[in-house]
């Protein structure tokens, strides 16, 4: 199965100088907790999420509407194509400990997103009777790995 069967098509993104009050916004009229941040090729250079707002806002002394999306964000972004399989789509979640992924096309523009909410969804389907769905073993396994604690150092 690939990524462009189960990704999401109509995705909003932000720029890097959108404020946090917009991009909280943006996700709340999307009913989304997440945001690619786009370039102005429309290409992926960032995510923001909705933690990534809460905790700008509570750390930086600022009123949200004046701290950017670009302030916020570590600068990577983890994508997928989307002609990828689902698996790799979820290996790249699983090494990169996140939950979605901007989907793109060969020249990097955003095309979609795919979400472990898309793999929940799909465990232990089969799409059209003759496509191998996602087993719940992967999507265990997926999670298992983006949820794992992480380990802080000099503290």
């Amino acid at each position: 199965m690939k990524v462009q069967e189960i990704m999401t098509s109509d995705v909003q993104g932000c720029s890097p100088d959108t404020n946090l009050a917009a991009a909280a916004k943006m996700m709340w009229d999307s009913d989304c907790g997440a945001l690619p941040v786009l370039n102005i090729h429309g290409q992926a250079v960032g995510m923001i999420t909705d933690r990534d707002i809460c905790m700008a806002a509570a750390t930086k002394n600022k009123a949200p509407s004046d701290i950017t999306v670009w302030e916020t964000v570590s600068g990577k972004a983890f994508t997928c194509r989307m002609e990828d399989d689902v698996h790799m789509a979820m290996d790249i979640m699983k090494r990169e400990r996140v939950r979605r992924l901007p989907v793109v096309d060969e020249d990097g523009v955003l095309q979609g997103m795919v979400a472990m909410n898309d793999f929940v969804l799909l465990a232990g389907e089969a799409k059209g009777g003759k496509i191998p769905g996602i087993s719940f073993e992967d999507v265990v396994r997926t999670m298992k790995a983006i949820s794992a604690h992480r380990i802080l150092v000099g503290i």
